[in-house]
């Protein structure tokens, strides 16, 4: 399986403005900049968009992970704060933070926190992250 998105940017890094689409079409000319990147303007960023495939990617594994166990979570809410910081030799993502809120009826907090923690090492985007990953997890 392979899924594509595409990007185009256009002049300088301060100046110039760029543009990010998906093939599914979630995603169509969708705004970006360093004002997006680095600012507070409208549209959207790469960090954003890792910190949504992360909590999408952690929320299904955790999911699954529930479901092998027995229980069928009714909610999952994830939250990926992604940081970017400047390292040596340019800027980094340098740590991803999880902040998991669930709804899992019948299971103990001790079994809880244990599928999250394997959910949180094994979904492929965590996998594919170079930076270091913490989580909070939470049984509403």
């Amino acid at each position: 399986m392979k899924r594509k998105a595409s990007a185009i940017w256009k002049g300088g890094i301060r100046d110039g403005k760029g543009t990010i689409s998906t093939d599914s079409g979630v995603l169509s000319d969708t705004p970006y900049s360093f004002g997006t990147r680095f600012g507070n303007e409208k549209g959207t960023n790469p960090e954003e968009l890792i910190g949504a495939a992360h909590a999408g990617c952690f929320s299904m594994a955790l999911s699954l992970i529930l479901g092998e166990a027995g229980f069928t979570p009714e909610n999952i809410s994830t939250v990926a704060s992604v940081t970017l910081e400047k390292i040596e030799g340019g800027f980094g993502i340098t740590a991803v933070h999880l902040d998991v809120t669930a709804k899992v009826p019948g299971i103990s907090r001790e079994a809880f926190q244990a599928a999250a923690d394997k959910a949180k090492t094994g979904c492929p985007v965590s996998r594919v992250l170079n930076a270091a990953i913490t989580m909070e997890a939470r049984l509403e």
